[in-house]
């Protein structure tokens, strides 16, 4: 069904090998390989904001009063989608699929000022393309030790005991614990030794409408001596990410394909910065897509057997944010 890119996953299998530093951009499907030199980034004035790396140069915010509008589809129209998920899941095809929407938003910020003003650990803009400011580590690779970072559960910060709740929650210890299970077996094709570092983390969230709280794990392994220094092969083995996907993945991905009326592209998709050394990696959430004048917002959530419709099509909503000064 992949109509993966072998090609350009080969290419960057030979750049890592010769140490050679590049960025780059992987779709959810693994169809569009994006590589970059740091020459190519500035040629393109393409902009990269990532903890080790950086590109990006002061920016003077304008003084305004931000506007900010989307327009969710009907829980009607979300019904459709998740009902389609649903059955899925009844049937034994999948124990988790991570569901999205595309919802159009209206701002007077452009792409770049998104990018300038959202705060997060991950940011990068393609004019005229997208943006995203994601919280989400991928995989790491730091002399050859690889770790991920699932990040799966979400809750308002408003909600009395709000981490209690989301850390007791039957539905996101399900999801949480699916996420976890899954990146381990991910992991283990590429790395030995492989163990779970630290469970269950919490983290905070500021939002310009709303705060939440999110659950992350860490897991980590040595990586094994044929993926060592092939970026590519490695990338191509693990996925796509399996937190913005679901278990098991090959039939998860059919049901996604046919419930989201709309295409992903490079929304869900990984991104990362390879230093000649080691790698650095996220997942693209927290996306905005431009096509033309036109910006929409993507997100979702994880959809188990226990999932009910009303508080998944709240989550869908509760996301459509940008994190700005």
């Amino acid at each position: 069904m992949l109509k993966i890119n072998e090609q350009k996953f080969l290419e960057m299998d030979e750049l890592s090998l010769q140490k050679v530093p590049f960025f780059f951009v992987i779709d959810f499907l693994m169809e569009n390989v994006l590589i970059f030199s740091q020459e190519d980034l500035e040629a393109q004035k393409i902009l990269v904001d990532f903890p080790n790396f950086k590109n990006v140069q002061p920016f003077t915010f304008e003084t305004k009063e931000v506007t900010w509008k989307s327009f969710p589809q009907s829980k009607e129209d979300y019904q459709k989608g998740f009902e389609i998920v649903q059955n899925h899941l009844k049937l034994g095809d999948s124990y988790l699929i991570n569901y999205t929407c595309e919802t159009p938003i209206e701002t007077n910020l452009s792409l770049e000022e998104i990018f300038y003003r959202s705060v997060a650990k991950y940011k990068v803009l393609l004019p005229e393309n997208f943006t995203f400011f994601s919280p989400e580590t991928f995989v790491e690779i730091k002399n050859q030790e690889i770790f991920t970072h699932p990040m799966k559960g979400t809750i308002e910060a408003s909600v009395p005991n709000a981490i209690d709740e989301l850390k007791n929650s039957v539905k996101e210890k399900a999801e949480h614990y699916t996420v976890v299970d899954l990146l381990r077996n991910d992991l283990s094709m590429v790395a030995d030794w492989v163990k779970l570092d630290e469970f269950q983390r919490i983290d905070f969230l500021k939002t310009r409408n709303k705060n939440l709280y999110t659950m992350s794990s860490e897991i980590s392994g040595k990586v094994k001596p044929e993926f060592q220094n092939k970026i590519g092969s490695l990338m191509k083995t693990l996925l796509p990410a399996g937190s913005i996907l679901g278990a098991p993945k090959p039939k998860t991905l059919e049901i996604i394909l046919e419930a989201e009326t709309y295409e992903r592209g490079f929304y869900t998709g990984v991104c990362g910065c390879f230093d000649g050394e080691n790698l650095d990696s996220c997942v693209m959430i927290r996306f905005i897509q431009q096509n033309g004048e036109n910006l929409t917002f993507r997100s979702g959530g994880g959809i188990t057997h226990l999932s009910k419709l009303a508080d998944e099509y709240q989550e869908m909503k509760n996301k459509i944010y940008v994190p700005i000064h």
